[in-house]
């Protein structure tokens, strides 16, 4: 993980944000967004739990939770995948190729199957509106009074916690 900003939550090692780029050639590319990792105590061998933080317009992305449909992370996982994995193939993969017919955001998969361009375009207004570099902090503040103390602030825990480990390729 190495080319990503991880930013660790409480004094543990089993959660964390991840700064996740979209993939370039894509309706997402530009966009950066705050991904929460919850590592199981059984990892490798139970799949991490993934959610965007701030917000995404995919089919398989539950807008208001952020949770992720993903058959590799939620049924098919295998020890012998890893969190770089994670990042840079099943994510992009997802945002590349998204499955309409089994979505968790039944409107944006709707417009994907009836109206690709227009489909294309809502995901770049999202990106615009939520997913740019600075909107990063901000997505962890407005989700943390949503979701009350499930989620901390930026400003709760240590920064000292905070670990840069180098430039994700945009």
């Amino acid at each position: 993980m190495s080319d990503y900003k991880v930013e660790m939550i409480n004094d543990g090692m089993q959660e964390f944000y991840v700064h996740f780029h979209g993939p370039n050639e894509s309706p997402y590319q530009g966009g950066v967004w705050k991904v929460r990792v919850e590592l199981p105590d059984a990892y490798p061998y139970k799949s991490p739990s993934i959610g965007f933080i701030n917000k995404i317009y995919h089919p398989n992305v539950d807008e208001m939770s952020g949770s992720v449909c993903l058959d590799v992370i939620n049924q098919t996982w295998s020890p012998m995948f890893d969190l770089v994995n994670v990042f840079e193939v099943f994510l992009p993969q997802l945002l590349l190729y998204p499955n309409p017919s089994d979505p968790l955001n039944g409107e944006a998969a709707a417009l994907m199957m009836r109206d690709r361009p227009t489909y294309d375009q809502r995901v770049k207004e999202y990106c615009e509106k939520y997913a740019k570099p600075e909107d990063i902090g901000a997505a962890t503040e407005e989700k943390s009074s949503d979701e009350e103390d499930e989620e901390l602030t930026e400003d709760e825990y240590d920064s000292s916690d905070e670990q840069i480990a180098g430039k994700a390729d945009p």
